[in-house]
């Protein structure tokens, strides 16, 4: 799976659910998918404002299994049904993939691909009344990717910073590539000026986030590597508070990133891996770019050079061929990474790519599978729950009552705090999910 990170993961992550936002404008916001999808509508948001749209929808769609399609559709549906004279504007990944299944939807105003959401002329153009009911361009042909300045946010805490978009890998269960197209990266001083301006807007956190991030730079002149970006960014913004990357590649990963993770402390202790599966023939068959031994290397020596980071891993149940001793290797992966917690997904098979051609394994054994894994991935994050009660933590609030630890643990706080605060506070206890604190400061 391309290196992203679900709002709505079989295992809480974290992420806002894909509920609507209605900005002061009358435009209304449905998010769902990733992390970056989360910044664009944040992006659309701005662009919409400006072009003075009102009572108008906009649902950023994903399409990372067929169930996230159903589901969009679904969320249109219902759309229309609580707002039936708004003017509904469907994008994203499902939409760009998909374009024509969604402009056939009776519920549908316009369909907008995912290159010509982020433009400010699309939004002006649909204010006009000049845009065409279907607006989706070939992905295949964008080669750059801007810096887009998205400083709003709400309430939220921590922001998003989209540092590359796209992939020029082709794993062969994942459709995102035909949804984002190429990989291409954001210029470092363009990122390094969206942060200062983040900071200076009063955001503690800011989460790096792309498709294949790890990937970031190979497109810019001499090729710069995602470490060199993280150490500019902290030496550039000293008044950063915390940074954090979100989805990343392992086998990816440079010398100067990892140094990063080792001596700067303000780089969060928490990473999150696309590690996929644990048997080395489904890897291959997954035409993913490590095998078990890889992923293992990586966990012992990150947590080697940083004792404490949290580890959390995509990991997908029921893939093509897989067998029980196959699974097996999966399941235990978990153990042998010391994971804290596991996004588990059952296989889905997504038409256009190869894995949907292979051998399938029937639904029954995916599901119990992918329940098995969740149930894998809940004793261990159990274990690291188990392991912070007693200990300190810096927690930034998100909301009265409930913040998250620097290894990105949530945390349910004893004393209101406002938003964006950074308190110190002692974990007493956990229900399995979160920890409970008391305020200690």
């Amino acid at each position: 799976m391309e290196e992203i990170d679900l709002i709505s993961p079989p295992i809480d992550f974290g992420s806002p659910d894909p509920a609507p936002a209605r900005g002061s404008s009358g435009v209304e916001l449905i998010t769902l998918g990733c992390r970056l999808n989360i910044y664009e509508s944040e992006v659309m948001r701005g662009h919409a404002a400006a072009a003075g749209l009102g009572d108008t929808i906009i649902v950023n769609t994903c399409a990372v299994t067929a169930e996230a399609v159903r589901q969009a559709r679904q969320t249109i549906r219902k759309a229309r049904r609580d707002n039936p004279t708004a003017r509904i504007v469907v994008t994203g990944c499902a939409a760009q993939i998909e374009p024509q299944r969604f402009a056939e939807m009776p519920e549908v105003d316009h369909v907008v691909g995912n290159g010509e959401k982020v433009a400010a002329t699309t939004w002006t153009a649909l204010a006009d009344g000049a845009m065409p009911r279907l607006a989706v361009n070939d992905i295949m042909s964008v080669r750059e990717t801007a810096g887009h300045l998205a400083t709003g946010f709400g309430s939220r805490a921590r922001a998003f910073v989209q540092i590359q978009n796209g992939c020029d890998h082709r794993c062969t269960f994942c459709i995102i590539p035909y949804g984002r197209g190429p990989s291409r990266s954001v210029p470092a001083g363009q990122v390094v000026s969206e942060i200062r301006a983040l900071v200076s807007a009063g955001h503690a956190e800011v989460v790096l986030t792309g498709v294949d991030m790890t990937s970031w730079g190979a497109d810019l002149p001499g090729s710069p590597k995602l470490g060199g970006l993280v150490r500019r960014i902290l030496r550039l913004v000293p008044e950063l508070k915390r940074l954090r990357l979100s989805s990343i590649d392992s086998i990816e990963a440079d010398p100067e990133l990892i140094d990063c993770i080792a001596d700067e402390p303000r780089l969060m202790p928490h990473l999150h891996l696309s590690l996929q599966s644990g048997a080395d023939m489904i890897l291959k068959r997954m035409k993913r770019r490590h095998l078990r031994a890889d992923a293992i290397q990586f966990c012992d020596e990150v947590r080697r050079r940083r004792p404490g980071i949290a580890i959390s891993a995509d990991l997908i149940a029921g893939f093509p061929t897989e067998t029980d001793d196959m699974f097996a290797d999966t399941l235990d992966l978990v153990d042998r990474c010391g994971l804290s917690s596991v996004h588990a997904f059952p296989f889905s098979p997504r038409q256009g790519t190869p894995a949907a051609r292979m051998p399938q394994v029937d639904r029954a054994t995916v599901k119990a599978r992918a329940d098995r894994l969740r149930q894998g991935g809940q004793k261990a994050a159990e274990r690291h729950l188990d392991a912070q009660v007693g200990r300190t933590l810096a927690v930034l609030v998100e909301k009265p009552g409930l913040g998250r630890a620097e290894d990105f643990t949530e945390v349910r706080l004893a004393d209101a705090h406002g938003a964006g605060h950074i308190v110190s506070v002692r974990a007493e206890r956990h229900d399995g999910r979160r920890l409970w604190t008391e305020g200690i400061s």
